[in-house]
């Protein structure tokens, strides 16, 4: 079941919140679910960065051991057939790690829906702003940090910026910047949106928000 809410961004020009309102419908889960949906898409996403690759190789992979190492009796040692046996040194491993894939299954509906709630939950901590006053001439770190200051995002508090196109000049600017994360507004994900203490959307940014995670639905 999902519930219709209404929320209003104030728009920030030349760092000071003004009376502009950008307003957008979000239809998010109830709140007895919206914890479990968010659980549920976050456990998928960290499922997801696990390579899988970690391999062993069986009695019948390790190279060599075809001949049988001695005659089965009157050598008075134990009986063995393979050098690779997985109780000698060298051999084969037993019920050893293969390649696997941790991938989950979510419908799309459902991860768009947890996107759609963390948004909501993370209102009070996200501001608005054009992508015009971050298109900066040059690529330049110290102006990066002085727009979060004048902005009010102060004692490094991670930061996720949400804008429609990467410019050149703004990655370049923001990335050495361990505490803010730069990303395009097509390619939200919960991590992200749960780490962010706080959010800066732009108002480009925002529509497509609106367009892609269906948030009038």
């Amino acid at each position: 079941m999902t519930i219709e809410k209404t929320i209003s961004y104030n728009l920030y020009q030349a760092n000071q919140k003004t009376d502009n309102c950008t307003t957008i419908n979000l239809n998010i889960s109830s709140q007895n679910t919206d914890r479990f949906i968010v659980h549920r898409s976050l456990i998928k996403q960290n499922a997801e960065k696990r390579q899988g690759t970690a391999s062993t190789k069986t009695r019948s992979e390790v190279r060599g051991g075809g001949r049988k190492p001695w005659k089965q009796k009157g050598t008075g040692k134990a009986r063995a057939g393979s050098i690779r046996s997985p109780l000698w040194r060298g051999g084969g491993v037993i019920f050893g790690p293969k390649p696997k894939t941790y991938k989950l299954k979510l419908n799309s509906k459902e991860k768009q829906l947890a996107l759609r709630n963390l948004l909501y939950n993370k209102t009070a901590c996200t501001i608005l702003i054009n992508e015009n006053e971050v298109n900066f001439e040059i690529p330049q770190t110290k102006i990066v940090v002085k727009k979060l200051n004048d902005l009010g995002i102060i004692d490094k508090q991670h930061t996720l910026f949400i804008v429609k196109n990467k410019s050149t000049n703004l990655y370049l600017s923001s990335r050495n910047l361990p505490y803010l994360e730069l990303i395009q507004a097509n390619h939200l994900n919960i991590r992200s949106l749960l780490r962010a203490k706080k959010i800066i959307i732009t108002e480009q940014a925002l529509s497509i928000i609106n367009e892609v995670y269906n948030a009038t639905r």
